[in-house]
């Protein structure tokens, strides 16, 4: 949990079961927990575009692209969990951006942004989750700028069905789908996939999307849910 104490300046270390620490973001207190590792697939995945990016950073980018990327970090600041804007490092920045870009099978982004902000897309809506075909969907503005481009995706998340009283889903979220950007025909709404997990009427399900622009921006997330149907 991320907050700001009227009467610790810093705190670190351990106290019964909580855990307090800080970071770019300022202090945060969380419980202490012993690290599990179930280690699936989709975690391997993340693992691996993790290695691939941070590999990258370290011995194929130049000099240059290293700079670019610690130009638009200093530039576009993020909220963090209770609003506050943060800096990032060029490396968080670029790590962020194309760690969903490999995810989504898309080419790396080398060189940093040019545009001081995260991109933008038009909100999703009109969600569906239907038990008895098994399928999820949504609609989306295929006029945006990632849908025009064979560089631009929306990459659409998916929770696990929750119980239908549950009104936030912090995670862990599944990759579901990618709805890739074309230069020649635009994608088409609604989009539509199989979801991930068996539904039964009645559940709620949480969806979440992003867009990755040509250019590696990647946006701040949307997240919508939905009482499965019949």
């Amino acid at each position: 949990m991320l907050f700001q104490s009227t009467f610790l300046a810093k705190a670190s270390g351990s106290l019964a079961g909580s855990v307090f620490s800080h970071n770019k973001g300022g202090m945060y207190m969380r419980s202490r927990s012993m690290p599990t590792n179930p280690n699936t697939l989709p975690q391997q995945a993340v693992r691996d575009a993790m290695r691939i990016c941070v590999n990258a950073w370290t011995n194929v980018l130049t000099n240059t692209e290293r700079d670019s990327w610690n130009l638009y970090a200093f530039n576009t600041p993020i909220l963090n969990k209770i609003g506050l804007p943060t800096k990032r490092s060029g490396q968080n920045m670029f790590i962020r951006s194309n760690v969903s870009r490999l995810q989504a099978i898309l080419p790396q982004v080398n060189t940093g942004p040019s545009t001081f902000d995260l991109g933008s897309f038009t909100p999703i809506d009109t969600p569906t989750a239907d038990a008895s075909s098994q399928l999820c969907g949504f609609n989306f503005t295929n006029a945006d700028d990632w849908a025009n481009d064979l560089a631009g995706a929306m990459l659409v998340y998916q929770s696990r069905p929750q119980n239908p009283t549950i009104d936030f889903f912090k995670g862990p979220w599944q990759l579901a789908t990618i709805i890739a950007g074309s230069s020649m025909t635009p994608p088409t709404s609604p989009a539509s996939w199989t979801s991930l997990f068996p539904l039964v009427a009645g559940q709620k399900l949480f969806i979440k999307v992003r867009v990755t622009q040509p250019d590696g921006r990647l946006s701040d997330p949307q997240t919508i849910d939905k009482i499965v149907v019949p």
